[in-house]
């Protein structure tokens, strides 16, 4: 990890079900070890790739229970405090506390369209309350809201906020964050464009929060490990071969399923090939893989060298 919190590679926990819907425990345990022996420098626990919006929080409380006893300590485990208002992320950045994670993952509020100065004073509402470091999560396409660049300084300035994960897609507005906190020694700045992590890096980005990281974790270590060394053409080759393998999103047919379903269920499929995890079930409503689509995966799989 380098002097900024929460950096390198930090996996969005897959959260692994039983045929009836519940939290498979066993599924996690094994998904915990699987990344920690690829050598993660962090677990980020309830977030967008966790299906967090499709758990109850007694679901929530199961997988933050599991991932913390599960890492003991070897890494920063980080929790998504996810929800509509901030009475409801405060509960849930209470309860996290309380479940002994390292430290919260929060959007702005969702639902309301939040302006920029109700947006600050949400991050500092929960600062105030848990004493914990708080990384702000820009995904606009899951919130509707953007966080500006602007509000990101300002709380990152303050110490308000401990870093960044940022999921909005505009690689510019992140590139011109990155150049902006950059007298910042411990405000993260993470990717969420895990297509685009040698890039990041190269302009300045303290690591990348991969969904797909759950499946090639090993492959997303060995990429940050190869541009930190400068070993350039290692890492571009690297970059290629992953984002070879991201076209399991795309294993799906076409109009059964909605986006989130695909991506994910394709990131499910795939652990479930290799082996960490037992089933691909879906958290309701999404829909699960068939067998003909798990085969498609297979076939990507295969050709990036995984099964």
């Amino acid at each position: 990890m380098s002097t900024r919190n929460y950096a390198g590679i930090v996996p969005p926990v897959c959260t692994p079900f039983t045929e009836d819907y519940e939290v498979d425990v066993r599924s996690l345990e094994r998904l915990i070890e699987f990344l920690l022996d690829a050598g993660v420098h962090g677990i980020f626990a309830l977030g967008s790739t966790s299906e967090t919006a499709l758990l109850s929080d007694a679901q929530r409380q199961t997988v933050i229970e599991v991932i913390v006893r599960s890492v003991g300590g070897a890494v920063p485990v980080i929790a998504g405090i996810i929800d509509l208002s901030t009475a409801s992320s405060l509960d849930h950045a209470r309860a996290a506390q309380r479940l002994g994670v390292d430290g919260l993952v929060l959007t702005c509020p969702f639902y309301v369209r939040a302006g920029a100065g109700e947006m600050l004073e949400h991050f500092r509402i929960i600062k105030s309350a848990v004493d914990l470091p708080i990384v702000a999560y820009d995904i606009p396409f899951a919130v509707h809201t953007k966080l500006p660049r602007a509000v990101v300084v300002e709380l990152a300035g303050e110490g308000t906020i401990a870093g960044i994960k940022d999921s909005s897609g505009d690689d510019a507005n992140f590139r011109l964050l990155v150049m902006e906190t950059n007298k910042l020694p411990l405000f993260a700045r993470l990717t969420g464009s895990e297509l685009l992590v040698d890039t990041a890096l190269l302009y300045g980005a303290d690591g990348c929060v991969p969904g797909l990281g759950n499946v090639d974790p090993a492959g997303y270590v060995n990429l940050y490990n190869f541009v930190r060394a400068g070993q350039l053409d290692s890492a571009r080759a690297e970059q290629e071969r992953l984002i070879q393998l991201f076209s399991i999103v795309t294993a799906a047919t076409n109009g059964r399923m909605g986006y989130t379903a695909a991506a994910l269920g394709g990131f499910k499929s795939a652990l479930m090939l290799r082996g960490v995890i037992r089933t691909n079930v879906m958290g309701r409503p999404l829909t699960q893989y068939n067998d003909e689509e798990v085969a498609r995966v297979r076939c990507i799989l295969a050709g990036a060298g995984l099964v």
